[in-house]
């Protein structure tokens, strides 16, 4: 690659090469962790909703939300009736320059099961448990995460099952000050959501450097494994 297709392949924020029927022919690698949250087609009918009529390229500012990727603006470019190139712009606040979490090394085997416990009495719901049982010990504000780990609990226990997962997020990272951290999440899923606990769940999370995501009835918390 010469230096310009380096800095396109390195850029944080995501590109993509369509041609006219919508197929990729090239993106970054930015862009295909933006893939895990949507799908080329949505991505391609932004191409086509905000293309300049003639050839050239254009800047819109627009508010998009793909999974934990919030943008502020999109460019769209194209010469021919051939290729038609989208580049998306991350919102600022997706740079982490906060701190490293302040806290104490944890089991977070241990403090799922610890709210499954409180949760779980005097209900006759049915949780299940998916967990990787390689994540290590991790730092964490144990009392805050507790909370936020029962405000989610709670918005999802008007429903028969909750089932709670725990994986690791293979190629995917956060930045704090000058540290990369690889991600892992909980994702915790049930047939009824109750939404309006939303807003009040991201605020906690962001407070601790946590990424938050709302979708299909599930919540999940992207979370940097820090062990030091």
């Amino acid at each position: 690659m010469n230096f310009c297709e380096k800095w396109i392949e390195f850029d944080y924020n995501p590109y993509l090469l369509f041609d006219k029927n919508g197929k990729i022919l090239s993106l970054n690698h930015e862009a295909q962790y933006l893939l895990g949250y949507t799908n080329a087609s949505s991505l391609f009918e932004l191409c086509i909703t905000y293309a300049n009529t003639n050839t050239g390229f254009k800047t819109s500012f627009i508010n998009l939300e793909f999974g934990r990727f919030r943008f502020f603006a999109l460019m769209v470019g194209y010469e021919n009736e051939n290729e038609i190139g989208l580049r998306l712009y991350q919102s600022p606040a997706f740079h982490y320059s906060k701190p490293a979490t302040k806290g104490d090394l944890v089991n977070i085997y241990t403090l799922i099961d610890l709210c499954i416990s409180s949760n779980s009495i005097g209900t006759g719901i049915n949780f299940s448990k998916d967990l990787d049982p390689t994540i290590p010990d991790i730092r964490l504000q144990t009392e805050s995460f507790i909370k936020l780990l029962n405000k989610i609990y709670t918005s999802h226990t008007q429903s028969k099952d909750i089932s709670t997962k725990l994986y690791f997020r293979v190629g995917e990272y956060i930045r704090t000050e000058d540290k990369k951290y690889t991600l892992f999440s909980i994702e915790i899923q049930s047939e009824n959501h109750n939404e309006s606990k939303n807003s009040e769940i991201r605020l906690m999370s962001e407070e601790m450097n946590i990424f938050v995501d709302f979708k299909n009835h599930t919540t999940i918390l992207n979370i940097p494994l820090i062990t030091s």
